[in-house]
């Protein structure tokens, strides 16, 4: 598994995120504060706190396409 903070300070960058996860079949969560959601819930996303940073946690070994894809979204 791997972790790794990230911004979404729009509703086009939730979009963009939710677009890329889903076009990966392993599992991802959000966690902000004690919610942990479904990162391909747009829902579940808008139900999070948008204005602090939120974890993500990838549950694959083969999750570096991904999180090269993740660049921009990654709080650093």
């Amino acid at each position: 598994m791997k972790t790794f903070d990230i911004m979404l300070s729009s509703i086009n960058d939730v979009k963009n995120f939710v677009n890329i996860v889903n076009k990966y079949s392993f599992d991802v969560d959000l966690t902000s504060g004690r919610y942990v959601v479904d990162a391909k819930s747009i829902m579940g996303i808008f139900s999070l706190d948008l204005s602090k940073p939120i974890k993500v946690e990838v549950h694959s070994t083969e999750a570096d396409a991904f999180i090269a894809e993740m660049e921009p979204f990654i709080k650093g």
